[in-house]
């Protein structure tokens, strides 16, 4: 079969990706077993020798399986009520699952701090001022999985979403005036056709779950948990000599846990015989829900409630504080530490290159990810899928080990990049590069070879096909992912941490600077401004992702 210059061109780009996740991550991953040119196991002893090593891997396994779970029915749950039924309440049920996604994750996990310390927790200062016993305490096993859970949510919201709207609702309808029940055709109709959203959102899930370092760091040692990620940035940055060998050893086990769920997501794209998107469909009407419309709106307010607003107001009573104390003199709320943020030199420079990043590796990612995700559905090549675990492959270590390989393969010669925003682009973009791809994945996986292939007979070559076709029908999906990745990437924390500093400074190492001077003050209007920043620019993107996507069914509701 002829090779075209799109083929050619797309696999060079691939390669490139690949050979940006590869390079960093085999100095700092290899060195640590190579002593005197010869294999050396003893990282891997020690690993076993890490004290409750037993212990560490099950409350991971607990708190990140346990979140997953919840997050793919709570995430799947709400994008169906959203997408099928006429409880959707416009841009509330649009845009506010988003919310605690908009947080940077050091800021949400200290809003719930605020709000859930045994203590002096706001929300247990409020039950006890009503009578109640205030049995609140988010530094607990049900506290940390809880966090964990809300945070994942959107992921797994924004793409069944997309997975949604890509898909003919009037299949589903045909399947109720067949005579199947809502149940029914949920389980034979609705689930196999969003099944490479679920698969993606599945990875997703994997993915944060175990890569999340500032929610257990804030919430599990008061819980007496030990998470992996907190161990692992202990031997990295709290240990001297960096134990980086130990470190590296750990992740061998979120590698392989990772991989596995990668090689499913694979298996469960390439088996798919289900296609979103065909021919034009019918217009479909949205499920009714009749007496139950009323309490499954009060339900979703009621979680949104608890999930956005709460954290959120926790922050912006301790900015207008200054302090956080469990007694609130609310006759002395004031301005000034929201006035000192504003007019913070080094704020608004960070703030300013967070977000100009955001949007830059947002837009590479995703048109990247989307060219790789077209070349390796439709070749099906070993080779394809070779390169598609290298670009996947970052996320299975944790953000400071790759962080620790983009130092010494770009700071010193030839490229001497440390200190810049440079060095911090191609260490976001190889990092969340994978969210790209599996985002590109599913919405590639729903668009049916017919539209192609029409193209191609008409005389339309492939890059022509692919400018034309394919990315306006993925347009939801891609969108998805292009906001999720600029969210992460703009309120990055862990990578910044190693890579930032006063040159280049953004908001994740803001952040922490004020986290370490104990100003919570400055902290929550720091969350409250990058909150407010991303949403002016989330907004739009699913507003517009929403009407690309706008299903028949999505225009009938009311």
């Amino acid at each position: 079969m002829r090779v075209t210059p799109f083929q050619v061109a797309g696999m060079l780009l691939a390669l490139a990706l690949g050979a940006l996740a590869v390079y960093p991550l085999a100095l700092v991953v290899v060195r640590p077993f190579f002593t005197g040119g010869r294999i050396d196991l003893t990282p891997i002893r020690e690993t076993l020798a890490q004290p409750e090593l037993t212990t560490l891997l099950w409350h991971t396994a607990v708190v990140v399986g346990g979140s997953g779970l919840a997050a793919m029915v709570i995430g799947s749950a709400l994008a169906w009520v959203n997408e099928r039924t006429d409880a959707r309440m416009g841009l509330l049920t649009d845009v506010v699952p988003l919310v605690p996604f908009l947080l940077p994750p050091i800021a949400g996990a200290i809003g719930w701090s605020l709000l859930g310390s045994e203590r002096s927790g706001y929300l247990n200062q409020l039950l006890r001022a009503l009578g109640g016993p205030g049995p609140v305490d988010v530094h607990s096993w049900y506290g940390l999985i809880f966090v964990y859970t809300i945070y994942q949510v959107p992921y797994v919201f924004m793409i069944v979403s997309a997975g949604l709207r890509n898909t003919d609702a009037a299949l589903e309808e045909q399947s109720r005036v067949s005579g199947a029940g809502p149940w029914r055709t949920l389980c034979r109709v609705s689930l196999p056709a969003v099944r490479p959203s679920l698969g993606a959102a599945a990875l997703l899930v994997v993915w944060t779950g175990f890569g999340l370092f500032s929610i257990p760091a804030i919430l599990a040692p008061q819980a007496g948990l030990d998470i992996l990620s907190v161990r692992v940035v202990q031997l990295l940055s709290f240990t001297y000599p960096p134990e980086t060998g130990v470190a590296v050893s750990l992740n061998l086990v979120v590698m392989l846990v990772v991989t596995l769920v990668w090689y499913a997501q694979t298996r469960l794209l390439r088996s798919s015989r289900t296609a979103g998107l065909g021919g034009k469909g019918a217009r479909a009407r949205p499920l009714r829900l009749g007496r139950w419309r009323a309490p499954v709106r009060a339900a979703v307010v009621a979680y949104l409630a608890l999930t956005s607003v709460l954290p959120l107001g926790a922050l912006v009573l301790v900015s207008l504080t200054g302090f956080w104390s469990g007694a609130v003199n609310w006759s002395r709320l004031n301005l000034d530490a929201v006035v000192r943020t504003l007019t913070d030199t080094a704020t608004q420079e960070a703030l300013i290159n967070s977000l100009v990043l955001g949007v830059l590796c947002a837009t590479i990612g995703v048109l990247a990810a989307a060219v790789v995700s077209v070349l390796v559905r439709r070749s099906g090549r070993r080779s394809g899928m070779l390169v598609d675990a290298a670009i996947k492959f970052p996320p299975t270590l944790s953000h400071l080990v790759v962080a620790v390989g983009f130092v010494l393969a770009f700071s010193g010669a030839p490229f001497h990049l440390g200190g810049t925003l440079w060095i911090l682009m191609l260490a976001y973009v190889s990092l969340h590069m994978p969210q790209a791809t599996t985002a590109s994945d599913a919405a590639a996986g729903q668009v049916a070879p017919e539209l192609t292939d029409a193209s191609r007979i008409s005389g339309a070559g492939q890059a022509r096909t692919f400018r034309r076709i394919t990315p306006p029908l993925m347009a939801p999906g891609l969108l998805a992912g292009w906001a999720l990745l600029f969210v992460t990437i703009a309120g990055d924390i862990s990578a910044s941490a190693i890579l930032a500093g006063t040159g280049n400074e953004v908001v994740g190492f803001r952040i922490l600077e004020v986290f370490a001077n104990g100003d919570y003050g400055m902290l929550g209007a720091i969350s409250i401004l990058l909150t407010l920043a991303t949403s002016l620019v989330v907004l739009p993107v699913t507003w517009y992702a929403r009407r690309r996507g706008a299903s028949p069914l999505s225009r009938t509701h009311p």
